[in-house]
């Protein structure tokens, strides 16, 4: 079955089988090892000199440990989705102060909103979503960067768990202090990684932070790899040498420009045919390279057209929660080739 949903995504056969490795143990030299080539390689897609630390667990893990870790006084969430609103329920969950701007499905985040809440002084975090997964929207952080630099005491926690790998995200020119993101979107794994850039401010808060978690804890989870490269508790070990194994890939083979050039080309091939035959939901400025979210202005059964494309291999995406119906998406991410893309394109033709 070809995934052309928005993760989780196919996996190369290579890597596949290269997860079949005997294990070995998570006390180990050789484990130490191979997580500093995957710091390495993690810092040079990054573009950051901040240590990276993995977590056991999905993409939420991540957004879970950096939230109960290091908010201080309240946090704002700045949601456009699905996935930002998550944000919301996680603090939530711990009884944080929060406050959520929510933009509705569909918009992007407005930077003169944005500035308002930050000009407040009442928030010592923020979250921003980069590629809202539900809305096929990509927030600009260029422009949102140029405010949030204005406010050096605020975290800025940036969820890029389905754009990473796909768009280049140069952490340390934005300055990020926590860029989150996980292995079964566009890095091409299967899920079970969780991923975090950790700067020196978030080093610094997480010793001013009193520990609201003991799986999730930053604090722990960073002493531990800063010791000797490990992690409190047994990771996900033959998760973790795919991980190796395909960071090497993507640095060293695929080259990192040339990925996301390859992302931006099947982002366009979409977006064109999409235009053609519906609509865009997201304004093109903002539109996402990693899933597009198309407007269903052929009011066709979708149920059905997923149905028939199942039968042909294919899964198929129905558009997020109160879009469903409405819209439908297309997930080209990871590494899937323009070939793949467009026999699913004709096949979405001839199934309709």
């Amino acid at each position: 079955m070809k995934l052309f949903i928005p993760g989780p995504v196919d996996v190369r056969k290579d890597l596949l089988k290269y997860m079949s490795k005997p294990l070995i143990g998570h006390r180990t030299r050789e484990i130490s090892d191979i997580q500093k080539r995957i710091q390495k390689n993690l810092r040079k897609i990054m573009k950051t000199n901040n240590p990276v630390v993995l977590l056991t667990g999905s993409g939420t893990s991540a957004m879970e440990s950096s939230l109960c870790s290091l908010v201080k006084k309240k946090v704002a969430v700045f949601s456009i989705g699905a996935f930002g609103n998550r944000f919301y329920d996680i603090a939530k969950a711990h009884s944080l102060d929060v406050d959520k701007v929510f933009f509705g499905f569909g918009n992007h985040i407005e930077p003169k909103i944005f500035k308002e809440k930050l000009q407040s002084g009442l928030y010592d975090v923020i979250t921003v979503t980069h590629n809202e997964t539900s809305t096929g929207i990509m927030n600009d952080l260029k422009t949102l960067s140029k405010i949030w630099k204005q406010y050096p005491d605020v975290l800025v926690i940036v969820d890029s768990i389905s754009s990473f790998g796909g768009f280049d995200l140069p952490v340390d020119d934005l300055g990020i202090d926590v860029l989150l993101t996980a292995t079964q979107k566009s890095l091409g794994l299967p899920p079970g990684i969780a991923i975090m850039s950790l700067s020196e401010k978030v080093l610094k808060r997480l010793e001013e932070v009193e520990e609201r978690s003991y799986y999730l804890s930053l604090r722990r989870i960073y002493k531990k790899h800063k010791e000797n490269y490990q992690y409190p508790t047994t990771p996900n070990i033959s998760l973790m040498m795919a991980l190796d194994y395909q960071l090497d890939y993507i640095v060293n083979k695929e080259g990192i420009d040339n990925r996301f050039k390859r992302h931006k080309i099947l982002a366009n091939y979409t977006r064109e045919w999409a235009k053609k035959h519906f609509k865009l939901f997201a304004e093109e400025k903002y539109a996402s390279q990693t899933v597009t979210t198309i407007v269903n202005t052929k009011n066709l059964d979708l149920d059905k057209l997923s149905v028939n494309l199942k039968k042909k291999g294919y899964l198929f995406a129905h558009g997020y929660g109160p879009m469903k119906n409405k819209t439908f998406r297309i997930g080209h991410m990871a590494d899937r080739t323009l070939k793949d893309l467009k026999k699913y394109i004709k096949e979405i033709e001839k199934s309709w």
